[in-house]
Formats: C-alpha cells, structure tokens, sequence
C-alpha cells in the first residue's frame, strides 16, 4: 500500500478571497508547504540538498482542480504521495481534505535540476527514501 504523508493546515483570513473562500492560487502555496514537509520527512530538506550539491526540485508542470470551497477557519489537510520516479523527475499527487471531502487536487510534475538549471539524476538515497510513498513502488 502506498504511504501518504499528511500536513494539516488551518485556513486564516489572508488566505480568503473577498467572499471568504479560499483564493484558489493558495492552494499552490499549500501544496509547496507540505512537499517541503515531505521532503523533510523523507531527510532531505530543500536548503541542505542546496548546500551539499548545488541540486533542487522545480516546479515543471502543475494542474489544480478545485472541487469544492475552503473556508475561514477551516481545518485541512495535503495529502503527498509520489506517482512516478523517473531520471530526474518526480510526479507527485497532492490532495487538500476538508474532513474527509477531497476539495483541490494537484498533479506536479518536479524536475531534479543542478545550480546551472540542468536536470541531474535524482540520488539513490533519495530514491530509496521515496519508495515508500511511490504507488508503484519504484
């Protein structure tokens, strides 16, 4: 079975619309939020990846569906797992609960660049890490 990792968030007021419903662009905010999180979980956070090899995931592709509203005060939570491993690329499924309503998907695909821009093949350990949370269990 697939791993998920879980990063609950409360909704605030900065992040409402004038309506009171989450302002969709967040939802990217949220979803960056819990893969740094992921990341981390997995013992490979953002800045240390950085600093050791110059290395770093970028945001290639991202399709969001919002399927229903987010509110003031809401309780919610990113869902993370990883869909495909490829050379130097990640695909990640993330998606926000309300409870337990589906609200937003994203599907993101990440591309493993060096300091330069150039993609670079994604490091055995981290592979290994993210085994765990891929559904084909590459």
């Amino acid at each position: 079975m697939t791993n998920v990792h879980t990063f609950p968030l409360r909704i605030y007021f900065e992040d409402t619309d004038a309506g009171g419903i989450v302002y969709y662009a967040n939802y990217l905010k949220f979803a960056e939020r819990a893969r740094t999180e992921f990341m981390r979980s997995l013992g490979w956070d953002h800045s240390s990846l950085m600093k050791e090899n110059g290395n770093m995931f970028v945001v290639r592709t991202c399709t969001l569906s919002c399927i229903a509203p987010a509110y003031l005060d809401d309780l919610v939570e990113v869902r993370t797992h990883c869909t495909e491993q490829g050379g130097a690329s990640l695909t990640l499924v993330q998606e926000v609960f309300r409870g337990n309503t589906l609200i937003t998907t994203l599907d993101v695909l990440l591309a493993y660049v060096n300091g330069k821009g150039k993609p670079t093949r994604l490091d055995s350990g981290l592979r290994t890490a993210l085994s765990n949370f891929d559904s084909e269990g590459s």
